[in-house]
C-alpha cells in the first residue's frame, strides 16, 4: 500500500488505528484519506486497509498568526 506517497508492507486487513500506531501518528491529531474518501475516526477502529489502498495521513499543526 502506499501511505504518504510512500510503498509500505503491511498485511491485508490490518486496521488504520494499527497502521496509525506503527507509522507513528496519534488518531487524536490526525484526518486520514483512503483511496480518496476521507475516514470517519469513528472508522479507524473497523476498517481494514488492502495491500492496493492509497492513503493519505494529514497532521493537524498548532499554533497561529503573529
Amino acid at each position: 500500500m502506499k501511505i504518504n506517497g510512500a510503498e509500505k508492507q503491511y498485511p491485508d486487513g490490518i486496521t488504520i488505528s494499527e497502521m496509525l500506531k506503527r507509522e507513528g501518528f496519534q488518531e487524536e491529531q490526525v484526518a486520514v484519506e483512503r483511496n480518496e474518501e476521507i475516514v470517519a475516526k469513528d472508522d479507524y477502529g473497523t476498517m481494514m486497509l488492502l495491500e492496493s489502498d492509497v492513503v493519505e495521513v494529514v497532521t493537524f499543526m498548532g499554533g497561529g498568526a503573529r
